[in-house]
């Protein structure tokens, strides 16, 4: 069951009426049985595996909370190499078996190990590192064990956030559950328009935009230079109106029942560097790693040349965590490489802005920086996009040897999927979004503003918004909802 289909418009009001009726005590196994039943409509016997990592963490936490402190590590340890176990088993072992096999192969060994035929289970990247995060945070002692097994197998597996997060906190979250929440119409209000809002950044711009990406990266023998290019630079939006659809859904849907996710996503595209766009980008897996990988192993307290291999570390397994292909784990490591390079370079560019008499107080100066950083940030997009290591360099190639520059102008654009009507739709969208993000990163809060004012004109611009999706949303014949690009991770 995704967000953009007929079967949660009818599933989630049926979750919410009944979740304010029933009492306060019994809620959250109302809401637990739901979680379960919305991701069990994607393959029900994959739901053991959401329940084996709650049981396990579960009883570690528990463990480590009582034990002496010469055991919690090796408890802990068992933990994760449990959880990390399983999630290796469904999404690395055919990868690694494949680069096993690749090597075998340069050196002429005749031995092909065979892969398994698996399924990835959806989302289970995030309800791993989310149990994960509980557990280190009961060896940490920043949060208490959950005695309530059923209380914290809700956590793990809360339908709004559980196939592609935002990865939440067990001190954010757990809380939340034994608190009372009433109805509000104010509060189910802003979960609304949270979700419209995220429908729109979805429906109406991504998977938009994903027709142009899609019919360029797959077939880039046919569509190379140029059309590389402009296919790359769009699916940067593609992506980020798709996954900030989704968390910004997921958030509105949560808030409809008093529940506060974390916000995933804060105008990364106007970042003016890579550092500054990964902490915009991705929010709750960048603190995770951060918290759980980068600071145990030193982080920057042991000198620069450390600090920087951190860096490198951490944005590695970063890429290898998004997906099990050498592409990924270049597109991790390259932005990893960006804030070396950039933090290397960072007193010769002070030097030769005293020398020049740059002012980088200037909006010009700013703008030179954004524009810069999308373009680094954009580059490494293609080899998370492309299908393999392979394609992505001959990409590369292309656009390094481009000579069609004639396509911007000569109508070969509307070739790709997309009418001179849709284009302009898309264009306009983006330069929505890009001013909603503008204003969000200056302090203004376009749904603040919405608030203030009259009731006739809010309900105008809500009405408003509804038609919009339902207008120029993009439906597939019979309406086959479009996927979430992060479901695949």
């Amino acid at each position: 069951m995704v967000f953009n289909s007929f079967d949660f418009l009818i599933f989630f009001p049926i979750v919410v009426l009944i979740y304010y009726l029933i009492p306060h005590k019994v809620r959250y196994i109302w809401l637990l049985i739901s979680s379960y039943y919305f991701y069990m409509c994607w393959n029900a016997s994959y739901a053991l595996l959401i329940l084996f990592s709650t049981v396990i963490t579960y009883l570690g936490g528990l463990v480590t909370e009582r034990i002496s402190q010469k055991w919690k590590k090796p408890v802990v340890f068992l933990c994760i190499a449990t959880n990390l176990g399983v999630l290796g088993y469904f999404k690395y072992f055919n990868f690694f078996i494949n680069s096993l096999n690749d090597v075998f192969g340069q050196w002429n060994i005749q031995w092909e190990i065979a892969q398994v035929d698996v399924l990835l289970p959806v989302g289970i990247s995030f309800y791993t590192f989310q149990a994960l995060g509980y557990i280190l945070d009961v060896y940490r002692r920043a949060v208490r064990a959950e005695r309530n097994f059923l209380r914290y197998a809700l956590f793990v597996s809360f339908f709004p956030q559980l196939v592609a997060g935002p990865i939440e906190r067990s001190k954010d979250l757990l809380p939340q559950f034994k608190e009372r929440h009433y109805f509000s119409l104010v509060q189910v209000r802003d979960g609304l328009v949270l979700m419209l809002g995220g429908y729109f950044l979805k429906l109406v711009i991504g998977d938009r935009i994903a027709v142009v990406v899609d019919t360029v990266y797959a077939n880039p023998e046919s569509y190379g230079g140029y059309y590389i290019v402009i296919a790359t630079m769009l699916f940067a939006i593609q992506i980020y109106c798709d996954f900030g659809g989704y968390s910004t859904i997921a958030q509105g849907a949560a808030k409809v029942m008093g529940f506060h996710l974390t916000d995933n996503f804060d105008s990364p595209y106007l970042a003016r560097s890579v550092a500054e766009f990964w902490r915009r980008w991705h929010m709750t897996l960048s603190g995770w790693f951060r918290d759980y990988v980068y600071i145990p192993l030193g982080g920057n307290r042991k000198g620069k040349l450390r600090k920087y291999l951190n860096c490198i570390i951490v944005f590695g397994l970063s890429g290898l965590w998004h997906g099990a292909e050498w592409n990924f784990v270049v597109w991790g490591l390259l932005n990893g490489l960006y804030q070396v390079v950039g933090d290397l370079l960072k007193p010769l560019r002070h030097k030769a802005s005293r020398v020049m008499r740059l002012n980088g107080a200037t909006f010009s100066h700013k703008l030179c920086q954004t524009v810069a950083t999308f373009i680094l940030v954009d580059f490494a997009w293609v080899f998370f996009r492309a299908d393999n290591m392979t394609v992505a360099l001959q990409m590369m190639d292309s656009v390094l040897h481009a000579d069609n520059l004639h396509i911007i102008a000569d109508g070969s654009l509307y070739k790709l999927g997309l009418d001179w009507r849709n284009y302009m739709i898309m264009l306009l969208s983006i330069v929505v979004l890009l001013v909603v993000d503008f204003l969000k990163k200056r302090g203004v809060s376009v749904r603040s503003f919405l608030y203030k004012q009259e009731l006739w004109f809010r309900w105008l611009v809500y009405i408003a918004g509804v038609l919009i999706i339902l207008i120029f949303g993009m439906w597939g014949v019979g309406y086959n909802e479009q996927g979430f690009i992060y479901f695949q991770f």
